[in-house]
């Protein structure tokens, strides 16, 4: 017999009714919109498996539609293995024994661009052979190693320090990736119950490695046209008093923005008046592209030579900030190597916590990307080159298919945040999944939901596999009802 597990979280009726939004716009009967809208929230992770749904009666009533309809809504979910049902015990989130995913028509099988990423760095399999001829140097010890080894730890201070950032060995921390390194942060730095900034949209993950340390997090908005709110940063910063502030100055994931220089000192200064700790994320500091910095929504461009030079410093360089950076992004995902760049105390108060939670980062790994930063300008100019192409091909393909649609161009990073024009991005990632095609929905970067109006689109895929997502794209825009905005419309500026 099946059982359900009772103990895990409960949605309430009001969060959910926010999470599911415009689920209302699709002209299919209610049941079937609603349970496709709850489907999506599952697969996407906003509705973790074991949550507790509401009540028929009471999200019936929250909604405004009978209670026949959120019935025949639930029976839909049940039968797709997306929720289990007890009498007298209630409803809850479950995943398929088997994925639900639609297959992709072709026989090139379904699409995945819900990772912003690069394939590995040309020279990797090299460095890796090098790293393991050298690595009988190491063997003597147990190879637990909660630190860094010396040699990665100076290659990424020799890199701040090319970056005009002097720092020392003993300031970085190496960790098994930049989540690694934000929930490792967090932990330490956060009671239960303090306030943490972040941004929205922003990097979902941080949210949950936040959320998971006991934060309440504080919201400050960040678009592609005006960037970080200044007045109401500064405002939440006065009036809260964070612990922490999350912060991604550098080609902020999704919108694509860069912090100005002025912007961050007064954000450093007040951060400081009021004891708040500034995490500045820099997985994507280091991918330039080329185009003026804080470019608006439909700028862009190419760059020549030399174009990383008017970048920013890290955010450090202005005033007390934690960094974290990876290699993840520039290098390879499969390398889980990330680092924090802190002062002494806390990272000594980092290292004592970390047994807690690993107990330390694999070695070989860290000899291989100790070997390629030594090559890093080299490495950054490929991939400015082949980030560049990636940019133009997905923003002309988009504009082209969409005229509708607004399509920021920005100057780097791995994805461009797209305006749809309709609060339909959940509806339009569901129809996506169906043409073969995986996308990351807007709300996945919202603390409450938000974002139906905005779609994230990776850039950093080969040209094949970004000409099936556009296809793809198109086919589930044109197999959504009664929402689109018309071809050839205006829209209002992204806000």
């Amino acid at each position: 017999m099946t059982t359900v597990t009772t103990s895990g979280p409960a949605v309430s009726s009001r969060a959910l009714g926010s999470l599911l939004d415009s689920w209302r716009a699709s002209s299919a009967p209610g049941y079937a919109a609603l349970a496709d809208r709850v489907r999506l929230l599952v697969v996407d992770g906003r509705l973790p498996v074991g949550t507790r749904l509401p009540s028929e009666r009471d999200l019936s009533a929250h909604l405004g539609v009978s209670r026949t309809t959120v019935a025949a809504a639930y029976a839909s979910l049940r039968e797709t293995g997306h929720v289990q049902s007890v009498r007298g015990s209630g409803s809850t989130v479950r995943l398929p024994a088997r994925t639900s995913l639609p297959r992709a028509s072709s026989s090139a099988g379904l699409l995945d661009l819900t990772k912003a990423a690069l394939p590995a760095v040309d020279g990797i399999a090299e460095a890796a052979q090098r790293a393991a001829a050298s690595i009988g140097g190491y063997l003597a010890d147990s190879g637990y190693d909660t630190v860094g080894r010396p040699v990665l730890r100076e290659a990424i201070a020799e890199r701040y320090r090319a970056r005009g950032l002097p720092t020392d060995a003993e300031q970085i921390v190496v960790t098994l990736g930049a989540q690694h390194a934000i929930a490792l942060l967090a932990r330490v730095l956060v009671g239960r119950g303090d306030r943490a900034v972040v941004e929205a949209p922003g990097y979902p993950h941080a949210f949950e490695a936040l959320r998971g340390a006991g934060a309440r997090l504080a919201p400050v908005s960040v678009t592609v046209r005006d960037g970080w709110d200044e007045s109401a940063l500064l405002q939440t910063l006065r009036r809260t008093s964070p612990t922490i502030a999350y912060l991604m100055p550098d080609f902020h994931n999704p919108t694509g923005a860069t912090m100005p220089v002025d912007q961050r000192v007064r954000v450093l200064e007040a951060a400081a008046d009021e004891g708040t700790v500034v995490v500045a994320d820099e997985t994507m500091a280091e991918l330039r592209i080329g185009g003026p910095l804080g470019v608006g929504p439909l700028g862009g461009g190419s760059l020549g030579g030399g174009h990383r030079a008017s970048s920013p410093l890290p955010m450090a360089a202005y005033g007390p900030a934690v960094l974290i950076g990876s290699a993840g992004k520039s290098l390879w995902g499969g390398l889980r190597i990330g680092w924090i760049r802190a002062e002494r105390p806390l990272v000594d108060r980092l290292v004592r916590a970390r047994s807690a939670g690993d107990l330390g980062t694999p070695v070989l790994e860290q000899l291989i990307v100790a070997d390629l930063l030594g090559d890093m300008e080299g490495i950054l100019e490929a991939r400015a080159g082949q980030l560049r192409r990636g940019r133009d091909r997905v923003v002309a393909g988009l504009r082209s298919a969409f005229p509708g649609w607004q399509v920021p161009s920005p100057a780097g990073g791995l994805t461009t945040w797209v305006a749809l024009g309709a609060p339909v991005s959940s509806q339009l990632t569901f129809a996506a999944r169906q043409q073969g095609l995986l996308l990351a929905a807007g709300p996945m970067f919202g603390v409450d939901g938000a974002f139906e109006r905005f779609l994230r689109v990776p850039f950093s895929y080969p040209d094949d596999e970004t000409d099936r997502a556009l296809a793809a794209l198109a086919a589930a825009w044109e197999g959504i009802d009664g929402v689109q905005v018309p071809r050839g419309a205006v829209m209002a500026e992204v806000v």
